[in-house]
């Protein structure tokens, strides 16, 4: 077994012929396709072509506007401290702070920012039905505003840039009245320059309990994952450039893995002890397959609440900003460790230790049985009979990087694999930039793209809406899609119809996928849709749509 860092590589017949079939053709046209592309880009962007490479060299300590990084220094900052959970109640307030903290990882102090000094943020767990103000001061040194995802808030306080409100400037405040009409699992975090905000830490959870009437059944133990992974380098997160995003091709990955900002994350539990998982894939741009040898799972729920039935999974791939909830079952007693296993790769998340008790038989039992939700199906029941619906509108997911169209795939070679695991060629990546680079979600009916597109709907219309992951352009890979401020239900993939439905606010679509949304459009406002790979969205893969109110 070859070791790298956390990342392990098995050696075999498979995994050799993978490599050449996947990057032989890489020693031959990359050279000249790199060729090609800096003098394309020399002319239409000399500028950004002379930029430092971060990886090489330090970024200056200093405040925005004084160099051409975000700053990275730690002089006199706080350390920042674990997460933890803020009841509310309906009609409370709660101040947070925006402010710069350092924690050490790898051995390495590094400077991060963080709501109210936490790494995550503090977790809101409020009801069904409920409203609450969060009052937001800014005491960071870059402009930022809190997008409460997923949440079908009222227009105004979503928290996009420029959309629905100004960015909160160094010092000042924003009041966020923040309504919860659906229970499940959400999360809140930036949307100005998401890539390095969001890297940096600032994000936490949003937990909706349902309101009933009805006496609610014996819970699990519950617990909060975050999976994320950051870039480091000797001096601490590698460098953001201020004036744009790079990066911008695969987004950023990192070779750092984390659960909850621990690199060394674990779990305790005993011997036949069920925990319900609540899972968040808070980073840039990577997908993560999960696994948990030896143990259970049973998938239960998803973004906007529970599956119509519970099913047991073996892996759960989860997209940037996706949210799982899942039951886990450990049979016995020793160790378990959390996986994050691709078709290259595996990385180790966390370790369970699972101490020696007697199991509950009731408590089995329950894992065991697969539960219907009555109301779910019930709900869900109408949406069902759309599947065969024609689509309403029509989304093309392509990129434009220049050259004339030269086919990345070409240079990259094809395996199959839908997802891109990895960063296969991070010194291209690198160079690729918000300046030069443009991804595209594209009207297939108008030809349309990005900001140009201006969908309107009507208060209550059902939409369906088919997007299509073009896998002859010029570098496929896949997008996890959001829509903000609605939710939808995905009707079908490669037009094999969805018999358990879930409500969702952002889902993956694959190179070569073809996916069906229902999507409800119940919100009114003005609000974005766009590529949840965060250096994508600030390459131009988003749009806005209108949702008209009732008269």
């Amino acid at each position: 077994m070859l070791r790298y860092q956390n990342i392990v590589f098995a050696h075999s017949s498979s995994c050799n012929s993978f490599f050449m079939h996947k990057f032989f053709p890489l020693f031959f046209i990359l050279p000249l396709f790199l060729f090609g592309w800096a003098v394309f880009n020399f002319v239409q962007y000399p500028m950004h072509m002379q930029f430092p490479s971060p990886r090489t060299e330090t970024a200056t300590p200093t405040t925005q506007g004084e160099s051409v990084y975000f700053s990275r220094s730690t002089d006199n900052l706080p350390e920042a401290k674990p997460s933890e959970e803020v009841v509310l109640k309906n009609g409370d307030t709660y101040a947070m702070t925006v402010s710069a903290v350092k924690k050490t990882i790898n051995g390495k102090e590094i400077r991060l920012l963080a709501y109210n000094g936490m790494l995550p943020g503090p977790r809101l767990r409020v009801q069904q039905g409920d409203e609450v103000t969060i009052l937001l001061h800014n005491a960071s040194d870059i402009e930022t505003t809190l997008h409460p995802h997923g949440v079908r808030v009222d227009n105004a306080f979503d928290g996009v840039a420029d959309v629905t409100q100004k960015t909160i400037k160094p010092g000042e405040d924003f009041s966020y009245k923040l309504r919860f009409p659906d229970a499940g699992l959400f999360w809140y975090h930036p949307h100005v320059r998401d890539d390095f905000q969001q890297e940096s830490g600032l994000y936490a959870n949003i937990r909706v309990e349902p309101r009933s009437s009805a006496k609610p059944a014996k819970k699990s133990a519950e617990e909060y994952l975050f999976i994320d992974d950051i870039s480091l380098d000797a001096n601490g997160l590698t460098p953001f450039f201020q004036a744009f995003t790079n990066y911008a091709l695969m987004g950023r990955f990192g070779e750092t893995m984390m659960v909850n900002w621990k690199t060394d994350y674990t779990l305790s539990a005993q011997e036949g002890e069920i925990k319900r998982l609540y899972i968040t894939n808070s980073a840039n741009t990577r997908t993560f397959r999960l696994t948990l040898p030896g143990a259970k799972i049973k998938l239960v729920g998803s973004d906007g609440g529970l599956y119509e039935r519970e099913t047991f999974v073996d892996e759960l791939t989860i997209a940037p900003t996706e949210r799982y909830i899942v039951d886990v079952f450990f049979p016995k007693a020793g160790s378990y460790t959390l996986l994050h296993s691709t078709p290259i790769s595996q990385y180790k998340l966390g370790d369970v230790t699972v101490s020696a008790g007697s199991t509950d038989a009731v408590q089995q039992k329950e894992f065991e049985t697969l539960h219907v939700q009555s109301d779910v199906t019930q709900e869900m029941a109408p949406l069902h009979a759309l599947v065969s619906k024609s689509p309403d509108k029509e989304l093309r997911l392509d990129l434009d990087m220049g050259m004339g169209g030269m086919n990345h795939q070409m240079m990259m070679g094809t395996d199959g694999d839908k997802i891109e695991w990895e960063d296969t060629m991070p010194g291209m990546n690198r160079m690729m930039t918000s300046e030069n680079t443009v991804w595209k979600i594209i009207d297939a009916q108008t030809g349309k793209a990005n900001m140009d597109i201006a969908w309107t709907f009507q208060q209550g219309d059902l939409v369906k809406i088919r997007l299509y992951n073009d896998p002859r352009g010029a570098h496929p890979m896949q997008h996890p899609i959001h829509f903000h401020g609605q939710r939808f239900v995905v009707l079908s993939t490669n037009g094999v119809e969805n018999t358990n439905l879930v409500w969702k606010d952002t889902t993956l679509v694959p190179s070569g996928d073809t996916v069906d949304l229902l999507v409800e459009m119940s919100n009114p406002g003005t609000w974005m849709a766009h590529c949840h790979i965060a250096e994508h969205l600030h390459s131009g893969m988003m749009f806005e749509y209108t949702v008209q109110a009732k008269k």
